[in-house]
């Protein structure tokens, strides 16, 4: 500017040079001049939210894996050929769907033969039961000439062997009617067992078996897993395991970062010599998910490290560190008040407050960066909507994470 000037009042005099130019001076001060100080008639916008007092509990990271409760080898009841083989591998099936069919002649002639050995059987307890008849009759008129003339003894005793064995004959006959109805019972499952049907639903993970293979009792044909009825196992640190019990409700992520909600089932009474950890198993709406869970796939579930307890929480917007110690502003009567506190382990979106603030103190947590100490403010609390939702849960994964970069922030300040 000062060149534009000269040049314009190159034939004044030099006084008059001398008023432009100190003219001109005064104009780019004032320009120069911050807009913050213009302003400085108003109180500063800033965002407050509430120290307050919650139930939280520390965590740590645990790996756990989702694991399938009913798996199995479905195997033939029955030996013979196979026939038909009516599913591949990835297939989905429901309970009772017919996996594969074994050659069904061979125990169908078998049937038969043992429905007629029973029938043989019936008809000889009816040939029993009827000489059986014949015998009492035989004895009773026998029995019937007791004290007359003439009576014999030993007609008596022959009517009373004949009626004896006819008994015998008769349980000998009910006997083998028994083993023929077993014989036949079984035939008849033998031939059902040809199809060998599905125990529960889910998907077939493989099929051991082709058309034409003899197999033997007992002989697998395929694997299936039950995609309904998953769980998820982790293995906890011991020193951390009474802080859990059946029915507590903790967070964990899938390695895509999916949020889910696990409850602990069970605190399975084993441990692990080489690792000090405990397996513990959890339930979870794992189905919700679809086919983004897989038996074996991997996630991070927060441990609680101990049993909850009731703190007192700072947002950690509204902390700041200076010199070696953390302060926040506090809202009291429109002004930022300036506040050295001392801070304890993190929790989420939070930080235990040890010493320097009380439940219900508000606290800037937008804007603090720019005030300075007794400074005019216009507080806008955090609404409740957002409040809600934009504070995690103190038992997030990283919140373990948190304390450590917190204590280290704190061993580098000092």
């Amino acid at each position: 500017m000062s060149p534009v000037i000269l040049t314009v009042q190159k034939g004044l005099s030099a006084m008059r040079r001398a008023g432009l130019s100190l003219l001109a001076h005064c104009l780019v001060l004032a320009l120069a001049a911050p807009s913050g100080a213009l302003a400085q008639g108003g109180p500063s916008l800033v965002r407050t939210d509430l120290v307050e007092r919650r139930e939280v509990a520390e965590t740590v990271s645990v790996f756990g894996q989702v694991v399938a409760t009913r798996e199995s080898e479905v195997a033939v009841r029955v030996s013979g050929v196979v026939t038909e083989v009516r599913v591949e591998t990835g297939a989905q099936v429901e309970e009772g769907a017919v996996l594969a069919v074994l050659d069904r002649e061979l125990l169908q002639l078998e049937l038969r033969s043992k429905q007629a050995a029973l029938s043989e059987a019936e008809a000889g307890i009816e040939v029993a039961q009827a000489g059986l008849t014949l015998a009492e009759r035989g004895f009773a008129r026998v029995e019937g000439l007791r004290g007359t003339n003439a009576f014999s003894q030993g007609q008596f005793e022959d009517r009373e062997g004949a009626l004896a064995r006819a008994r015998g004959e008769l349980a000998q006959a009910e006997a083998r009617l028994l083993n023929a109805e077993a014989a036949a019972d079984r035939a008849a499952y033998d031939l059902e067992r040809a199809e060998l049907r599905a125990p529960f639903g889910g998907t077939v993970l493989e099929v051991m078996v082709d058309p034409g293979e003899y197999v033997q009792t007992g002989a697998p044909v395929a694997r299936l897993l039950d995609i309904h009825d998953l769980e998820i196992e982790a293995n906890v640190p011991a020193e951390y395991v009474p802080a859990m019990a059946p029915g507590m409700v903790i967070d964990a992520a899938l390695a895509d970062g999916q949020p889910l909600q696990l409850t602990v089932r069970a605190l399975l009474p084993t441990e692990y010599t080489a690792t000090r950890t405990r397996p513990v198993r959890f339930t979870a709406d794992l189905a919700a998910l679809g086919n983004r869970v897989a038996v074996g796939q991997s996630l991070t579930l927060n441990a609680p490290r101990d049993v909850p307890r009731t703190l007192l929480l700072v947002p950690k917007d509204a902390v700041t560190q200076a010199r070696g110690a953390w302060s926040v502003f506090v809202h009291e009567d429109g002004k930022a008040v300036p506040r050295t506190i001392e801070i304890g382990a993190s929790f989420g979106a939070h930080f235990e407050v040890l010493s320097g603030l009380s439940e219900g103190d508000e606290v800037v947590v937008r804007g603090n960066e720019r005030l300075r100490p007794m400074q005019d403010i216009a507080p806008e609390p955090v609404p409740a909507r957002e409040g809600a939702a934009g504070t995690p849960d103190p038992n997030r994964p990283d919140a373990q994470a948190d304390a450590d970069r917190t204590r280290r922030a704190g061993l580098s300040a000092q």
